[in-house]
């Protein structure tokens, strides 16, 4: 009997692409072979910006399928994206799945894909194979997706999506407040951008009624209310924390001259500052974080693209900053000399940063990064957000103020660190998230299921 062959299909974003290529090194070390289908932009993105030291397990292999979108359209159009995707992709998945049972290998017997790509757990349906639903962001974002109905039902939204009134939301009676307008669907672009992901949930609600198991980059002992409030929802992370290989999916090849610059800086001292994949600032607001950092008198390693480099006034590299396109983010927030994290709370970092120990200032601006910064300032209380002035910027001296109070108070550092001992030892042998993804790999495994 041959090995277990999973499918795996990641939404095409950073943010989704990184934790689903997570999830496929777990796989592999199991003994699974993986098949990682990305869009042909997205995998183009994906391997050239693999370094020589990105080895893939002989039982990895990286393809690719068409969205159905001309190579020059622009694809920041959700809605049309989306029905690109749903029309396009199911054929051409359903026909390579064909191409690899035909071939001497392994025959594919299960489907992992993104919530946001449902349209693979109806491929998984018509061909028999397994379907397993994978959820890269936190469980109480899923289950505010869940409760879509529920949340239309009291009048909190309509059946668009739109928002009837702004109030406190529990999901459940033991969750954690939120405010509804904080709802992913709302918390991005303009209306029609709102409306086109509203869209796209319900699609995902659709197909995962398809798929057999829910998996959750997450752990119990973060969002506990959550999972025994939602228990069809298993966390199986933090991904991030059970490290088997060099993290790979990145858009951008990483800057590695960072880490030489960070063993020259004193220990727990530098301020490192990202803010993801997505980045809406305008000259104005980065002028304020630059100046609000240098006002610090602290080493500080910023990371900002190459298309946004013309937007900041201070360049390349002193004995107190560091100015890199993009940074080898794991390692950094694992360096001794790491004192903070200045965050956009994109669920991938919070992620990273509470395994690395590390407190945060949250810096939130859209889609799911308000309800993870309430995890992080509320629940977790191991950062602070900063406040804006009444123009909405976040001034110079909110900055170097809030950084001087998270860096001068221990106790910040003291409950990042017991978080950290929390989400380490749930993927450790014997944890939860551990216990949950053995049994995973186990119903993997079992052909007679």
């Amino acid at each position: 009997m041959g090995k277990p062959h999973a499918i795996l299909v990641p939404y095409p974003a950073q943010g989704h692409v990184i934790p689903m290529m997570e999830l496929m090194q777990r796989l592999v070390k199991q003994g699974v072979r993986v098949t990682f289908v990305n869009t042909d932009i997205t995998h183009k993105l994906v391997t050239n910006a693999l370094s020589e030291d990105d080895k893939l397990n002989d039982l990895a292999s990286l393809v690719s399928l068409p969205d159905g979108l001309a190579a020059g359209d622009v694809r920041n159009d959700l809605g049309k994206l989306t029905d690109s995707m749903f029309r396009v992709m199911p054929v051409k998945l359903e026909e390579l799945i064909e191409q690899l049972n035909e071939n001497d290998g392994e025959k594919v017997t299960c489907i992992v894909a993104d919530t946001c790509m449902g349209w693979a757990f109806g491929v998984g349906e018509k061909l028999k194979v397994k379907k397993v639903a994978f959820w890269p962001a936190s469980g109480v974002v899923l289950a505010s997706l869940i409760c879509i109905p529920k949340l239309i039902e009291d009048g909190i939204i309509d059946k668009k999506g739109t928002l009837m009134k702004k109030q406190i939301v529990q999901l459940s009676p033991t969750m954690p407040a939120m405010s509804s307008s904080d709802f992913t669907w709302l918390s991005i672009g303009e209306k029609k951008t709102q409306q086109d992901l509203f869209d796209l949930m319900l699609k995902g609600n659709k197909f995962m009624k398809l798929a057999e198991h829910i998996v959750c980059n997450s752990a119990y002992e973060l969002e506990t209310t959550t999972f025994n409030s939602f228990p069809e929802i298993l966390p199986i992370g933090p991904l991030a924390s059970n490290k088997v290989a060099n993290q790979i999916g990145h858009f951008w090849k990483e800057d590695l001259t960072c880490l030489t610059w960070l063993d020259q800086q004193p220990l727990g001292s530098v301020i490192y500052v990202a803010f993801g994949s997505v980045t809406m600032f305008d000259r104005r607001q980065f002028d304020e974080l630059a100046l609000g950092l240098e006002m610090t008198n602290r080493p500080f390693l910023w990371v900002v693209r190459e298309d946004m480099k013309n937007k900041v006034f201070i360049n390349g590299t002193n004995n107190r900053r560091k100015i890199v396109g993009w940074a080898p983010q794991q390692k950094v927030l694992n360096h001794p000399s790491m004192g903070c994290f200045v965050s956009h709370c994109g669920w991938n970092s919070v992620l990273e940063g509470v395994s690395s120990g590390l407190p945060f200032l949250c810096w939130s601006y859209v889609a799911d990064q308000f309800i993870n910064q309430m995890y992080i300032c509320n629940v977790w209380k191991n950062g602070l957000e900063f406040d804006r002035d009444e123009c909405g910027i976040i001034s110079r001296e909110e900055i170097k103020n809030k950084i001087e109070k998270l860096l001068e108070d221990d106790e910040w550092k003291v409950r990042a660190i017991d978080l950290k001992e929390k989400v380490v030892a749930a993927v450790e042998s014997g944890g939860h998230s551990d216990k949950i993804f053995s049994n995973f790999i186990d119903w993997i495994e079992d052909r007679d299921t």
